[in-house]
Formats: structure tokens, sequence, C-alpha cells
């Protein structure tokens, strides 16, 4: 049952530095790019055979 005291605050730092990890990447604008992906997919450069 001792073990458990260390678990719990170790899970709960991890999980807070994952969560601020997030709102860091969300923040610089990382996730922001709702014309690339379309542009990607129809641009003819990128096939399965790519050139050598």
């Amino acid at each position: 049952m001792s073990i458990l005291s260390y678990l719990i605050p170790i899970s709960l730092v991890l999980g807070g530095a994952g969560l601020l990890f997030f709102i860091y990447t969300v923040r610089t604008n990382q996730y922001d790019d709702p014309e690339g992906d379309a542009r990607r997919i129809l641009n003819g450069d990128y096939d399965d055979h790519p050139k050598r």
C-alpha cells in the first residue's frame, strides 16, 4: 500500500507535464495546416512509386 504514495504523485506529475506540453504545442500553432493536406493529396509529385 505504501507504493501508491509514490505512484500517484509520479503519475500526476507525468500527466501534468503531458498536458503542459500539449498546451504549448497548440499555442505555438504546430497543428495549423488547414490547406496542406488538401493540396498534398491532390499533388501528383508524391505517388506510390517515387523517382530515384
